[in-house]
Parts: C-alpha cells; sequence; structure tokens
C-alpha cells in the first residue's frame, strides 16, 4: 500500500514539461559495391557464308600441263638365255591435261575447320614412242584442316595441314605397264592448296569481325533497367576487357567465343548516366571464372512498417497491461513514425496516451521515441528486430507513465513484433522483373541474353530509402550477333 501511495504521489507531481529530442534522422542511399562480370560474347559465321567466299576466290582450273617425258614407257627385252635383248626401246611421249576442282565444302568439329575440296584429273600421253596416244582421269578429295585463331588486332590466322585421298588415281595402261600421274598431280597440288593457308583469314576478314566485335564492345555499355519503381533499380554494365576463347564448329556455323569482363553496378533510385564507350581494346587471355554477377534490391518502405507497429500494439493494449508499482492501465496508441538513424538502426516515434484506473488525474499523454536495431540471418528473407531502447517527449518529465508503459517488456517485445517483416513476396517479385529484364535485351544488330542461376541473400542495411536487403544473383549471359 504504502509504494502504490508513494507511486501515485510522485505521478500526481508533474510540475512541466521537459523536451527530448527526436532521434537524429539519417538519409544515407544504398550503396551496392560493383560485381566484376564475365561475359560470354559469341560471334557466329555460317559456314555456307565462308565456304561460299572461298568458293569464290579459288580457281576451277587448278593447274594444266603439257611437256615432253623422255621416258614414258621404259625399254622392254626378253631373256634368250644367253643374254636380254631389247626388243622395243624406251618410249618418250608428250603429257597434256589438267586439273579442275569442284565446290568447296565445310564442316568441322569443336576446334577443327575440315575443308574438303574435290578434284579431276583429266591427263593424255600422246604420241608415245610416236606410235599411239592414251587418255587418263583420276578423281580426289583434297582435305585440309584448319585451326583459326586472332592475332593482336583481331586479324583472323589459319595453320591449315593438307592431305590426299585419290579415289581412283590417274594413270594410263601402256604395253602392259601402268604409268601413274598423282605423284606428280600431288606435286603441282601443293602450292595450290597451300593458298588456303592465306585465302582462309582473307576471307574471314571480308565478313568484317573486327568491325563486329566493335559493334559488340561499343553496345555493350549500358544500363539496363532491372525493376521500374519500388524500388526503381537500375544494373549499368562497363565492359572493361575482351578475351579471345578460341574458335569453334557448332553445327552449320563457325563460332568465335569471346569473354568480355564487365563491371556490374546496381542503382536504386534514378536512372544513372551511361557508361562511356572506349575503342575495342587487343584480345586478352580469357579468365577463368566466368559468369555475370549484379545485386538486385528489394527495399520496403518504412511506411509499410507503421501501421504494423500500430496495430500490434492496439492488440497489446486489447490484452491489458498492467505495470508493476502503478496497476492496471489504460493505454492508447496513435500515429507511428519510423525513420532510419544513426548506427543502422531504425526511430520508432509513437503517439500515445496512458491512464491508471487507480486514479482519474493519473493521465499521460505525448511521443514515445524508440530505436531498434533490425537484423536478418543470411540468406533470410525475413527480418526481425532487437535492443530496442527508450527515449521520451512527452508533457510530464517528473515522473512519465509512458516511459513506465513501453519499459514494459512485453510492450517492448509488441513493438518489435511489429517490426518483423517478411520480405519473400517482395523478393519474388523484383526478382522476377529482374530476370525478365535481362532475359533478352536488344542493341541494334546484337542480343544481350542472361539467366540468373543462383540468388543469395546478403544482410540487411537501414538506408534512406528504406530497409534495404541486397540480393546477389549470378548466372550466364552473352552477347550475340542476331541482325533484325
Amino acid at each position: 500500500m504504502r509504494r502504490s501511495l508513494v507511486a501515485l504521489l510522485l505521478l500526481a507531481g508533474c510540475s512541466r514539461t521537459t523536451h527530448v529530442p527526436a532521434p537524429p534522422r539519417v538519409a544515407a542511399p544504398a550503396a551496392l559495391p560493383a560485381e566484376t562480370s564475365t561475359i560470354v560474347v559469341p560471334a557466329s559465321v555460317p559456314l555456307a557464308e565462308l565456304a561460299a567466299a572461298l568458293n569464290r576466290e579459288a580457281p576451277q582450273r587448278l593447274w594444266s600441263i603439257d611437256r615432253h617425258v623422255d621416258q614414258c614407257v621404259p625399254a622392254q627385252r626378253v631373256n634368250l638365255g644367253i643374254g636380254k635383248l631389247k626388243i622395243l626401246p624406251r618410249l618418250g611421249c608428250q603429257v597434256v591435261g589438267q586439273v579442275t576442282r569442284g565446290r568447296i565444302r565445310l564442316s568441322g568439329r569443336g576446334d577443327r575447320l575440315l575443308i574438303a575440296m574435290p578434284i579431276h584429273a583429266a591427263i593424255a600421253a600422246r604420241k608415245v614412242g610416236g606410235i599411239a596416244s592414251k587418255t587418263a582421269t583420276g578423281d580426289a578429295v583434297v582435305q585440309a584442316t584448319a585451326r583459326l585463331s586472332i592475332a593482336g588486332d583481331w586479324r583472323p590466322t589459319a595453320k591449315v595441314t593438307i592431305a590426299y585421298d585419290w579415289k581412283n588415281p590417274p594413270g594410263i595402261d601402256f604395253l602392259g605397264r601402268r604409268i601413274e600421274f598423282a605423284d606428280r598431280a600431288d606435286e603441282r597440288l601443293k602450292p595450290i592448296v597451300a593458298k588456303l593457308e592465306q585465302s582462309l583469314p582473307r576471307e574471314l576478314a571480308k565478313l568484317r569481325l573486327r568491325a563486329r566485335l566493335a559493334d559488340v564492345w561499343r553496345q555493350g555499355f549500358t544500363v539496363i533497367s532491372l525493376n521500374r519503381e519500388n524500388p526503381p533499380a537500375w544494373m549499368r554494365v562497363t565492359p572493361r576487357r575482351l578475351g579471345f576463347g578460341g574458335y569453334r564448329v557448332v553445327g552449320p556455323t563457325l563460332q568465335l567465343t569471346l569473354a568480355a569482363e564487365a563491371l556490374t553496378e546496381t542503382f536504386v533510385g534514378p536512372r544513372p548516366a551511361d557508361p562511356t564507350p572506349t575503342r575495342l581494346p587487343p584480345p586478352s587471355p580469357v579468365p577463368a571464372t566466368r559468369g555475370l554477377r549484379f545485386f538486385v534490391p528489394v527495399v520496403a518502405d518504412y511506411r509499410q512498417l507503421e501501421p504494423v507497429v500500430q496495430r500490434t500494439l492496439r492488440k497489446r493494449a486489447a490484452r491489458g497491461i498492467t505495470l508493476t508499482g502503478i496497476g492496471p492501465v489504460d493505454a492508447e496508441f496513435g500515429d507511428v513514425t519510423i525513420y532510419p538513424t544513426t548506427d543502422g538502426r531504425l526511430a520508432v516515434g509513437i503517439e500515445a496516451k496512458a491512464k491508471a484506473r487507480s486514479s482519474s488525474v493519473l493521465t499521460t499523454r505525448g511521443r514515445i521515441w524508440l530505436t531498434a536495431l533490425p537484423v536478418n540471418q543470411a540468406n533470410s528473407q525475413v527480418i526481425s528486430a532487437r535492443d530496442v531502447v527508450l527515449a521520451s517527449d512527452t508533457d510530464s518529465a517528473t515522473v512519465n507513465l509512458l516511459v513506465r508503459l513501453f519499459s514494459d517488456g512485453s510492450v517492448r517485445e509488441s513493438i518489435a513484433q511489429g517490426l518483423t517483416h517478411d520480405f519473400a513476396p517482395d523478393y519474388n517479385r523484383v526478382l522476377g522483373k529482374a530476370k525478365d529484364a535481362i532475359a533478352a535485351k536488344r542493341e541494334g544488330d546484337f542480343l544481350l541474353s542472361a539467366q540468373v542461376d543462383k540468388v543469395e541473400t546478403g544482410r540487411l542495411e537501414v538506408v534512406g530509402q528504406g530497409l534495404f536487403l541486397p540480393i546477389r544473383a549470378s548466372g550466364k549471359a552473352s552477347i550475340a550477333y542476331r541482325p533484325r
């Protein structure tokens, strides 16, 4: 009884009002670290287009011959037992003819480009011994294997190896002897086919590879909208270097694999300025780690939390509140204000009125200020609040019934519950929009496409725009040449 009486006397002794300022407001923007990404850049050329260029370049008649051969047929002898008798001298002849090619065909697998060139030889041995003529034909497929590469100025190069496959070697049967011309044809063909080592890179160069790559490089400097609103978010891509990963034959196309190393920055709020394009750099080694990495921002506006805290406190008041030394208290909770303050904490201002049932004059009204630390577990979209502390601004500075009210553990727990927020719906919405935004983006004749394979949730931050949950997304991306 004595304690209650002392408490009532103290509560009745309100003499003046002391103003306690609200916690300072901090308006720091969300700061997302930049990521280094390696975007694969496949530049494809149809093999049919390259084969057509080679067919235009190579002559139809590869070579011709018209010369005298002293020994087309060696001398013929018979053994009479007492020695060999020459019955026919060696015979010379005039060899004439030509070798023509068919249509060059291209195929391949992996890093090997296969070139197939059918050839047809028509060769005649005329005036053999001055008495006869013979004509021979032959067919072969010249196989060339090309390994392509790139020089420092993005100039194509090729190393070509050649093999011959005579299905029907050109030769003449004459007086019981076979006269072969395959070796002579091979000798004449070697310098012709070796020209592929020069003509193949030259024809690749005609496909404007460097110019196309320069376009890919320039158009890689871009800003992509990840989310239009709530919050507006952007990813800025700034290429840094371009690595050469080699040529590969993929189906009917010759594909040049490149890897562009780029800086990917995420911005929340207004659209950032476009990055300034630079000139196409020389080829560099392809980085070992490939993939697209960037952040997706999920932000909960503080205004979303305010009515939740208010509803939670009103439910607590409806269950009844009893304060030690005072007894039952009727509490009314009004407007709630939440904003960011120092040390990564939230400032929570609550309009409240408290009245002790034991006395009609024991009433205190005003705004109570609390601060709380919002946290989340690793890879969790649920936030909670801890370490709730109080400051006051009421109409009674001597003994503050509202301070007593908000010092009650169950009331502070209700505030912490009201600050609990599940980001999952916002998370799924924003991440879905981000995936759609990067799934296919056209820039001129080039198509940027990407897919997200892995998502990691970062640590919660208190920033000016709201409670900020950074989501680190990673996956694969490519820029392909796709003319309209």
